[in-house]
């Protein structure tokens, strides 16, 4: 093993105090786990990007069972500064990131182990990972564009598999996977409906994405708004749809889908009430929809989406809303909850 200093560190902890008002995150020292295991590395962290999970499990409302007071975040750009004395993949130097998903690497995994849910995350200035559960990074990238990748940036790559250059897509938000989607999906030759409750933020994509222009629909203005997406598709419907919003939506974004469509199940950040999905069983069948949850992408998506990254030299700077240093922790996570951000939020260490 590499001789390294490094025996502790600085990271943020959940308080799971749930009360509006009140810290969500409380800053800690605390040992590494160290000596190095022969396959693990020691990585310093310069870049950790938020996502709405982490602040929806900082403010209790997450779906899944999660680790007491567990360390928030899950994405996170870093340099490796020590390996274990059986690590043969990466060395000293690599610039690397953990997936998402820790026990989903090929994609025919039968169990998972979220970061920042299942185990510790990593908001942190050190970490300390399995050599075989990290990911190279694009070096072109600067560290606060590669932290984006790994969820935000692997899920929008895995909800967009299959499509083709002239087909049409709906991309449900501003946040940070519907701004990469929107990005890749310009890429590939796609056409785009954006969907937000807000026309300032339609504004701010449109200004912030410059170039072929995309659609616009407000679904707080027209509450029917599938009927104006199926409008712009000339009654068609789309070809595909990233999916935010769940069971508040999940049925008009089926209905606004072309028969033997796909649906890119993404999130779930409407309210989930079971009755608004009544008509699920009937419309699958009549429209011959493809439903797919999307729960980020495997080690393997992500090594992909990294090497066409790389192959595109890609820039992805207006996915970033704003940078905060590593100790504005708390009021990055609030500004994330309040859903003030168009693209993505990003700590800087």
């Amino acid at each position: 093993m590499a001789h390294d200093p490094v025996t502790y560190r600085r990271a943020f902890r959940r308080t799971d105090d749930y009360t509006p008002g009140t810290p969500k995150v409380k800053l800690v020292y605390e040992a590494l786990p160290l000596p190095l295991n022969p396959t693990s590395v020691l990585i310093k962290v310069h870049a950790v990007s938020l996502n709405y999970r982490d602040a929806n499990i900082a403010n209790g409302g997450n779906p899944w069972p999660v680790l007491p007071n567990g360390i928030l975040c899950n994405d996170a750009a870093g340099e490796i500064i020590a390996v274990g004395e059986k690590v043969t993949t990466l060395a000293v130097g690599d610039r690397v990131s953990p997936v998402t998903d820790t026990e989903y690497i090929s994609g025919r995994e039968l169990g998972r182990s979220w970061l920042a849910a299942d185990e510790d995350g990593v908001l942190t200035d050190y970490l300390v990972f399995d050599a075989n559960k990290l990911c190279k990074l694009p070096a072109y990238l600067d560290w606060v564009s590669a932290a984006t990748i790994p969820c935000a940036g692997v899920t929008a790559w895995a909800a967009l598999k299959e499509m083709r250059i002239g087909q049409t897509i709906l991309i449900q938000g501003t946040g940070g996977v519907s701004s990469f989607a929107l990005k890749l999906a310009r890429a590939a030759g796609l056409r785009i409906i954006l969907t937000s409750s807000s026309d300032e933020k339609l504004q701010q994509a449109k200004e912030k994405f410059s170039g072929p222009s995309f659609l616009t629909v407000n679904y707080v203005k027209n509450l029917d708004w599938h009927e104006e997406v199926l409008s712009l598709t000339d009654g068609i419907g789309v070809d595909i749809v990233v999916e935010n919003g769940g069971a508040s939506s999940l049925i008009k974004s089926m209905k606004c889908t072309r028969r033997g469509g796909i649906i890119s199940q993404v999130g779930y950040l409407g309210k989930q009430t079971p009755s608004d999905l009544a008509e699920l069983i009937p419309l699958i069948i009549d429209r011959r929809v493809v439903l797919r949850g999307i729960n980020c992408g495997s080690k393997y998506d992500m090594e992909d989406f990294c090497a066409a990254l790389s192959a595109t030299q890609m820039q992805l700077h207006d996915i970033i809303d704003s940078i905060y240093p590593f100790e504005k922790a708390e009021e990055a996570i609030q500004y994330l909850w309040e859903g003030k951000q168009v693209g993505k939020i990003v700590l800087r260490l």
